[in-house]
């Protein structure tokens, strides 16, 4: 393998060579460095140019965007002043009305009712208050008075008594909105005690920090203003204010829905977001409005003063745009446009001057690709052949042995086994070229064979590939072809073989239980049939003798519903009578029949699986796709299969498709085209070993007990091809009696029947279940009958029942299914004792017996550097007669061949170590040419006296399906080609061209 891989390198440094040669350059391509350099500065400059005037366009719409934000948030901040200054006049208005109607009238002109009924009634002049309440000043001393007065006790905000302090400030008068602050002590708490004192001492409207108020839960602040018992002179002093202080009126201010209600009155109220702050300490900002967490553009923001009134207090609004700022459109537009505008000049002068250049290096380029390309597909051939040969040489090795072996005794069984692990080696060297093949199809490059085969052969060789799989399932696998389906056909056995063994592949892995079942007609009887609808399987009638297992959706192989409803027993039934019926007319249409040169056969596969999925339906025939992702894991498979068998049917003229119902089954359907061989004593060429049946059973009667009318027509169809006659019975009591009718026709000399063969599902049904067959009444109207053989047909069997079945009166020997006439014969001999006889006029004109005229005697010399194959090929040549010599190198052989010798004919291997098949050719024929040469003017080597011309006849010998081509051993020398393992077919056109046959009486 190391030595073979040499070629990949030589080719790689082929390519190398050829990809670094020097290109000759113009005088443009040699002096080119300074256009691209040239067009990066121009590039460069315009890129420059463009992005000065992109920014200064967006450094405009900058301005413009923070002037408008600049106003806006102006506007908002001095609507919210006037707002809250108007809200904290009516608050004082309030106050001044207390202190007139209360301290300066008495007695008091207010009360809480009268406070509560105004204070609602003018609550329409105060939206933004969520109530207001007066607390009289009340000292310690006056505590038990004004408790008394008012029948409660004065309480803090937790509404527990107020402890002893020196003065104190219980609510007295509340709006209803806040009755439940009644008789509170507003100076209970820390902050509001500083706020009322402040209030107090200053004479104006003081402000909390914020807070959320009970109510709306909204955040908010108290407005509290001194309340004076008499009046104060122009300019009081803060005792003065002290001394005059009767009470404190406060408003709760809800800050949150007065900036709500200020931003809903304005256009645009979504453009930005604003935020309100108490900053009276800096380091700790108080949110009043707005989000905690800061949201929106951040990279532009406008700052407003607030003064809602308290000098102490300070607040702030801070606005900014609600969304970032939008990509100016206009500016990269217009930069843009400089920049294409600018590049677009660039270009049209870069490729003016380039033009020549890149044409130029286009086709350098080109050039290199091909070089490339043509390298890398002569490595894939290479790589593929080399692989291909070493699959194949030890596959060579296995079947050479197993046809050496075949030609040994063998009991049925192991002929059996040795034909079945034959054909299993036959189809791993078609898989191998299917993935060979593959790139041909694709290409376009595949070509059909035209040769003649047996097709029935071919069937039963793939039921061979899958019988051991079919009954460890316990699966009905069966086969049945049409009368008038001819026996030779001209095509390409080896595709013919891939499609049908893709398609049964296929069903077999995808079914668990019930059958698979491959039936072949003409394509025209089965469209005439097609057309009548299948009427009489609506009506659901049922023959004599027929056992119907329901209705005619189950009339199948196994009882089990399939997907195509066509496919049902009345249609079956349909087409084998009208074949039955019109086998007198075959021989008067015969002429015609023959004349035609083209037949197109229905293949159908039909199974009881799983079914394809609707959704997945669509891409059944798209190479390495499948069902679903998990198919491959459950089942395996690469989803290949079906591609290449669509391929393969349209190159056959024909077409393929499917119905398939999901957890029911499938039924996949193709036509082919192929050609009508005419029956000729050299036709036979295709034929394997399974299809040379015996013809001893010839004439003999026998009866199929099934319930089953499929699967006992199938049976019908292999026992038809050993010259069986057939008749079906439905239970072993109906065999009996027809087996009498038909042993006492014509006054007891009429044929009796010779075998009897029970599917097993009949035998262990309830009717014979126990049955002994010994007991049964064999002599009819008083003639005594020798018992037939009765033989047990069977998919799978253990060993109880096989016991139990020999007990009741079965022959020793089980026919296992699926059944082949070949396997059938065999068993049959056994069961019988009649031996294998073969027809003398079997063996055809380049069977064994003329390759033996052809080669006894002969003197060859075998080269090949792997020392099974050698084997392999000597035992073949001496199975007919050859005398045989082996070398192991193309340098040995030519040491054996030096002249004079005796050697008739040379089978040479191609690939081999130090000197190839090729080579050791060409030095023989180098020889041999110069030994001529010097014959041919008088001079003769010693020993060649005898000798007009030398030319030893050289076959090629290979496993490598690629390179070993016809005319690649012509060039070489060669003159023909034997391709491993030998096949006699094969093997006789190549020597039949050399040698000359001799009488078989001779030898």
């Amino acid at each position: 393998m190391g030595l073979k891989m040499q070629r990949y390198h030589s080719v790689a440094v082929k390519s190398n060579e050829q990809l670094g040669t020097k290109r000759g350059y113009t005088f443009i391509q040699a002096n080119r460095a300074w256009l691209p350099k040239f067009l990066i500065f121009w590039i460069m400059l315009i890129a420059v140019f463009s992005n000065f005037v992109y920014r200064k366009m967006d450094a405009a719409n900058k301005e413009r965007r923070e002037e408008v934000l600049v106003s806006m948030c102006d506007q908002r901040a001095r609507m919210l002043q006037d707002q809250f200054s108007a809200s904290v006049n009516h608050v004082h208005a309030l106050a001044i009305l207390v202190s007139t109607f209360h301290y300066f009238k008495n007695p008091s002109a207010i009360d809480q009712e009268t406070f509560a009924e105004y204070t609602a009634r003018t609550a329409f002049e105060r939206p933004l208050l969520s109530g207001v309440a007066y607390a009289q000043r009340v000292t310690n001393s006056e505590r038990k008075r004004f408790e008394k007065q008012h029948g409660w006790t004065i309480k803090t905000m937790e509404r527990e008594a107020s402890p002893i302090r020196d003065e104190y400030a219980p609510v007295i008068f509340s709006q209803e909105t806040v009755s439940y602050i009644e008789s509170l002590d507003m100076m209970s708490g820390e902050e509001d005690r500083e706020n009322i004192l402040r209030a107090r001492a200053t004479g104006k409207a003081v402000l909390t920090s914020p807070f959320r108020l009970l109510g709306s839960h909204h955040l908010g602040v108290v407005l509290t203003f001194p309340v004076y018992k008499s009046k104060l002179p122009p300019n009081p002093t803060m005792a003065q204010r002290i001394e005059a202080s009767a009470g404190f009126l406060g408003g709760a201010f809800d800050v949150e829905s007065l900036v709500e209600n200020l931003l809903g009155q304005l256009a645009g109220n979504q453009a930005i977001l604003v935020n309100v702050y108490d900053i009276t300490n800096s380091s700790d900002p108080l949110i009043m409005y707005g989000r905690q967490y800061q949201e929106g553009d951040m990279s532009l923001l406008h700052e407003s003063k607030l003064d809602f009134g308290d000098p102490f207090r300070k607040h702030q609004m801070i606005c900014r745009y609600h969304q970032k700022e939008p990509t100016s459109w206009t500016s990269l537009t217009t930069a843009f446009l400089f920049f294409v505008i600018g590049l677009l000049v660039g270009y049209i002068l870069y490729g003016a001057a380039i033009h020549i250049v890149k044409v130029e290096d286009d086709f350098h380029e080109m050039q290199e690709l091909k070089v490339r390309a043509e390298a890398a597909d002569v490595a894939k051939s290479q790589f593929l052949a080399t692989v291909s040969h070493e699959i194949r040489t030890p596959m060579n090795g296995i079947l050479g042995m197993l046809a050496l072996l075949l030609d040994t005794e063998l009991s049925s069984t192991q002929r059996d086994y040795a034909q079945t692990a034959q054909a299993c080696g036959k189809a791993l060297i078609t898989l191998i070229n299917e993935v060979l093949d593959r790139a041909k199809i694709e290409a376009g490059k595949l070509e059909l064979e035209a040769v003649p085969f047996n097709l029935r052969s071919i069937l039963d060789d793939v039921l061979s590939l899958f019988s051991e799989k079919s009954r460890h399932k316990g699966l009905e696998l069966a086969v049945s072809v049409s009368d008038k389906v001819p026996e030779m056909v001209i095509g390409d056995p080896g595709r013919f073989r891939q499609i049908i063994t893709n398609l049964v592949g296929n069903s077999v892995k995808f079914t668990e239980q019930g059958h698979i079942f491959v039936q072949v007609y003409l394509a025209e009887n089965t469209k005439a049939l097609m057309d009548a609808k299948g009427e009489t399987c609506l009506n659901g009638g049922s023959d004599e003798g027929l056992v119907s297992n329901g209705g005619c959706q189950f009339r199948t192989l196994s009882g089990f519903q399939a997907a195509d409803d066509q496919n049902c027993w009345d249609r079956f039934k349909h087409l084998i009578f009208d074949e039955e019926l019109q086998s007198d007319a075959s021989n008067v249409t015969a002429v015609t029949s023959e004349a035609s040169e083209k037949v197109t056969l229905m293949v159908s596969v039909e199974d009881t699986g799983i079914g394809i999925p609707l959704r997945a339906q669509g891409r059944v025939f798209t190479p390495f796709m499948q069902a679903d992702s998990s198919t491959s894991r459950t089942y395996g498979g690469t989803g290949i299969g079906l591609s290449i068998s669509k391929c393969l049917v349209e190159l056959m003229g024909g077409q393929i498709k499917f119905k398939s119902r999901p957890q029911i089954g499938s039924t996949f359907s193709f036509t082919a085209n192929f050609g009508r061989c005419k029956k000729h004593p050299l036709s036979d060429l295709k034929k394997s070993n399974s299809d040379d049946l015996p013809t001893v059973f010839r004439g003999l009667k026998a009866i199929v007990v099934d319930g089953r009318p499929v699967r006992a027509t199938v049976t019908k169809y292999h026992l038809k091809r050993l010259g069986i006659l057939v008749e079906v019975a439905s239970s072993i009591k109906m065999a009996v009696a027809v087996s009498g009718k038909n042993g006492s026709l014509t006054s007891g000399k009429g044929n009796p029947t010779d075998l009897i063969l029970v599917e097993k599902d009949s035998w262990v049904s309830e009717d014979d279940a126990g049955l002994n067959l010994r007991l049964l009444d064999w002599k009819p109207n008083g003639h005594t009958l020798k018992m037939p053989k009765i033989v047990l047909l069977a998919t799978n069997i253990s060993s109880a029942e096989f016991d139990k079945a020999k007990a009741a009166g079965f022959a020793d020997t089980v026919i296992m299914k699926p059944l082949r006439a070949s396997m059938v014969a065999a068993c049959l001999q056994q069961v019988l004792g009649l031996g294998k006889k073969r027809h003398q006029g079997k063996d055809m004109l380049n069977g064994p017996s003329f390759l033996q005229s052809l080669l006894c005697g002969k003197k060859i010399l075998v080269v090949d550097d792997n020392r099974v194959n050698r084997r392999v090929a000597a035992g073949a040549l001496k199975k007919f007669g050859a005398d045989v010599e082996c070398a192991e190198s193309g340098k040995a052989a030519l040491q054996l061949l030096q002249l004079p010798h005796n050697f008739d004919a040379c089978f040479m291997d191609i690939q081999m170590p130090e000197m190839d098949g090729f080579e050791a050719t060409r030095r023989i024929r180098q020889v041999e040419s110069k030994a001529n040469e010097q014959m041919n003017g008088g001079c003769c080597p010693e020993g060649a006296a005898t000798k007009s011309e030398w030319h030893l006849p050289i076959l090629a010998m290979t496993a490598d399906v690629i390179h070993a081509t016809y005319d690649e051993c012509l060039k070489c020398g060669m003159d023909g080609y034997v391709s491993k393992p030998f096949e006699e077919e094969n093997l006789y056109q190549a020597v039949a061209k050399f040698f000359k046959s001799k009488p078989v009486t001779d030898l």
